[in-house]
């Protein structure tokens, strides 16, 4: 019962006063949905690697957010990610949303990976949301109030060529989203698993990777954003951003083809990859 009293159920989310951390919010869904919540009334604190472009992403949020803040760290240094959390909640004087956001790709087949890149994208993309999650925990639970939000992908829930390591951390945030969800059921602290598609972001372009095999649409940033604005005052967990759960459920229903189908994407000419 605690839970309905402090979680919307299945009604829009109320931005105005909240306060609301989110990662990797320098650019592309961190930025877009930092910039929407502070015009909806949010108080946002920003957590990303460069100064200059958090700054900018800052300044757009105070214009409507006066008291919107930003933390620069780089969440693969794992040691610092649970007193950065402790820093943003007296920063912000309490958080009501924590929107674990920030993720880094890893393209390359796993013939050519090494361990420490399998390792470095494990820690901004699951050991950084585990550790802030684990820090802020115990103050919402003695609140009896708060959102965990995390932003995982489809490759959290399929396999795709070339992308071992970015899969592993996804699966695992999903896995860890899942059963934090049943644990903390009627403590008044909830738990929302977002799995977005293709989207328009910087992950596609990164040094250090491979060129990417997708070759089809990509959804808007600022798409993604408002998905997630939804989802934090809906009372489903997982929602698909653009609705792709169908694909997923082909692939679990028959892992031996999917699997086949994606090796064989391999041999396949770049302008014939969708």
């Amino acid at each position: 019962m605690g839970m309905s009293q402090t979680i919307p159920s299945g009604g829009a989310f109320q931005a105005a006063g909240k306060r609301v951390l989110i990662t990797g919010a320098s650019s592309g869904v961190g930025a877009a949905l930092a910039r929407q919540l502070a015009a909806q009334g949010a108080v946002v604190g920003l957590i990303a690697r460069r100064q200059d472009r958090l700054a900018d992403v800052l300044a757009d949020c105070q214009r409507n957010s006066p008291d919107s803040q930003m933390w620069v760290a780089d969440l693969a240094d794992s040691s610092k990610d649970g007193p950065l959390a402790l820093q943003a909640w007296h920063g912000l004087r309490g958080i009501d949303v924590l929107v674990n956001n920030a993720a880094i790709p890893k393209r390359r087949s796993v013939t050519e990976l090494n361990v420490v890149d399998v390792e470095t994208v494990m820690r901004v993309n699951f050991t950084a949301p585990m550790r802030l999650t684990m820090a802020l925990l115990p103050r919402m639970l003695a609140r009896r109030s708060g959102l965990i939000v995390n932003v995982a992908s489809v490759a959290g829930r399929m396999g795709i060529l070339h992308e071992s390591a970015y899969c592993a951390s996804k699966f695992a945030l999903c896995g860890w989203s899942e059963a934090i969800a049943a644990d903390l059921v009627g403590t008044g602290v909830s738990v929302k698993l977002i799995q977005p598609g293709p989207v328009d972001t910087e992950i596609w372009d990164q040094p250090d990777n491979d060129e990417p095999l997708y070759q089809g649409p990509k959804v808007a940033p600022e798409e993604v954003a408002a998905g997630i604005i939804a989802a934090m005052g809906s009372d489903r967990f997982e929602h698909y951003l653009p609705d792709l759960k169908a694909v997923v459920d082909a692939k679990n229903a028959d892992l031996d083809t999917f699997i086949a189908g994606v090796a064989a994407m391999a041999t396949k000419p770049s302008g014939d990859r969708h």
